[in-house]
C-alpha cells in the first residue's frame, strides 16, 4: 500500500505515477486532494472545467461530472487507465481518493517523491484542485 499526501503535488505527475502503481498491483490511497495543484492560467483552467461540464448529451444517458475534489482526482487517474480491459477496472478498484486527512490514516507513513511537487513547476500559474471545483459549483 502506497500513501501521498496531496499536497502541493501536480495532479497530472501524481495521476500517472499512481495509475502506474495501480496497474502493477499496488493499493494506491491519496490524501489531502483538495489541495493538489493544477498549472496553467486560473481563467482558462476554470473554463476548460466549465466546458467539461456543460457539454451536452441526453441527460439521463449522459456522463455525470462530479464537483467533489476527491471523484475529479479520481477521474484523471482513471483517465490514465485501460478502462475498458479488465486489468484497468482492477487497477482503478486499488485507487482511493480522499479529502483531508481521514483519522486512520493520521500517523501512517507517506510516500515521498520529488519529481511532483510544485517546486517543479517552471510557471507560477496554478490554482488548487478544490478552488476550481468551488468554483463551478462544488459544495464541500
Amino acid at each position: 500500500m502506497k500513501m501521498y499526501n496531496g499536497e502541493d503535488l501536480i495532479l497530472g505527475r501524481l495521476a500517472s505515477l499512481a495509475a502506474k502503481q495501480a496497474l502493477l498491483g499496488e493499493e494506491v490511497i491519496i490524501v489531502n486532494c483538495e489541495k493538489m495543484i493544477v498549472s496553467g492560467n486560473k481563467a482558462g483552467i476554470f473554463a476548460k472545467f466549465k466546458q467539461f461540464i456543460n457539454r451536452g448529451g441526453y441527460p439521463l444517458k449522459s456522463q455525470n461530472i462530479s464537483r467533489l475534489p476527491e471523484r475529479y482526482v479520481r477521474r484523471c487517474i482513471r483517465g490514465m487507465l485501460p478502462w475498458k480491459q479488465a486489468r484497468g477496472k482492477e487497477a482503478f478498484r486499488r485507487v482511493m481518493c480522499y479529502r483531508g486527512m481521514p483519522d486512520e490514516f493520521a500517523g501512517k507513513e507517506m510516500v515521498v517523491t520529488k519529481g511532483i511537487s510544485m517546486q517543479k513547476l517552471p510557471t507560477l500559474y496554478y490554482t488548487t484542485v478544490g478552488e476550481m471545483c468551488k468554483i463551478n459549483g462544488g459544495k464541500f
